[in-house]
């Protein structure tokens, strides 16, 4: 490990990207204007090493799932990125190569989204390393999707494929089956850097009753927007859109059905609404939702519904 203000002025300066409110990372905070007829947009998430990533993932993937769990919050809330702050707690044993590889995995995100860094800290523990980024976005005033606007007779819809984060990470602990190298890495790669739906998001404003993102698992996502909305959702499994990778997984082993539906990781969309058009990514309906008590049924082709193991991810039961 080098000096602390020597790595923030070599490997965190240049990722403000010139950001006027920055200024450089030499002061004590950031400022950021709001737009007129524009409201701010705050979500943090923290990301712990053998909890949240692999012990020995490689850094730039670290930075690709740290950027991707905050920019789909943005996503489901229909914002556009602003920038974001960051905190570093690394290993003391951590080397400059894997600061600079994070920095540089930090980058790409950066770049692909717009998404300048605005501060933060950078400090060691003895124990694992923890990243926690706060990012700011924007949405005009009073038009943020939320979730709890879903009404019965609203159509349940997903975006992209479900379950490719949750069976990613088996494939990356060698706890996959029998599947072939190509389904296998286009699983880990899922896992490893996720893309969020930050177009999609934004053209689900005025579209979407209800939104959530696909993080925790797909029925105890749904199960949010059901509680908040105080409606029920009727899901068919059947219509749950799956990769060609996720399909030789299922056919390989069916049980792995319960890690698709509540494994998570996915940084996918799921919404209500009637009609959806002109999104960036293909959509799925795979429900409805219906009055009644707060809940999500999983229907399988026999009509009779599925009984999970458990409904998602949770820190305080896991």
């Amino acid at each position: 490990m080098t000096d602390e203000f020597d790595i923030i002025h070599r490997y965190f300066q240049p990722l403000t990207r010139g950001h006027a409110g920055a200024f450089a990372l030499s002061d004590d905070a950031a400022t950021l204007p709001v737009r007129a007829g524009f409201e701010h947009v705050i979500t943090t998430d923290a990301i712990v090493q053998g909890v949240h990533f692999l012990t020995d993932e490689a850094p730039e993937n670290i930075a690709t799932r740290l950027c991707t769990c905050n920019l789909s919050d943005l996503a489901s809330m229909g914002a556009r990125p602003l920038g974001f702050t960051l905190a570093c707690v690394w290993s003391r044993e951590t080397d400059i190569d894997f600061i600079a590889a994070f920095a540089e995995g930090l980058g790409a995100s950066v770049d692909a989204h717009d998404f300048p860094l605005l501060g933060g800290d950078t400090v060691t523990t003895p124990g694992p390393m923890m990243f926690s980024l706060t990012a700011i976005g924007e949405v005009e005033v009073g038009r943020a999707l939320r979730r709890n606007g879903a009404s019965p007779g609203d159509t349940v819809y997903v975006s992209g494929s479900i379950g490719d984060g949750a069976l990613g990470l088996l494939a990356a602990e060698g706890k996959l089956g029998n599947i072939e190298a190509g389904h296998r890495k286009f699983l880990e790669d899922r896992y490893r850097r996720p893309t969020p739906r930050i177009a999609t998001g934004r053209s689900l404003i005025g579209q979407a009753h209800a939104c959530i993102d696909i993080s925790d698992g797909l029925v105890q996502d749904l199960g949010h927007i059901c509680e908040t909305s105080s409606v029920s959702m009727r899901i068919e499994a059947a219509k749950i859109p799956l990769s060609a990778a996720a399909r030789a997984a299922i056919t390989a082993d069916p049980a792995l059905l319960d890690v698709i539906l509540s494994g998570g990781d996915d940084y996918e969309l799921a919404f209500t609404g009637a009609d959806i058009t002109g999104l960036d990514v293909p959509v799925t309906a795979i429900g409805t939702v219906l009055k009644g008590k707060p809940g999500v049924a999983i229907i399988g082709g026999d009509g009779q519904a599925i009984r999970l193991a458990k409904s998602g991810y949770n820190h305080f039961s896991a």
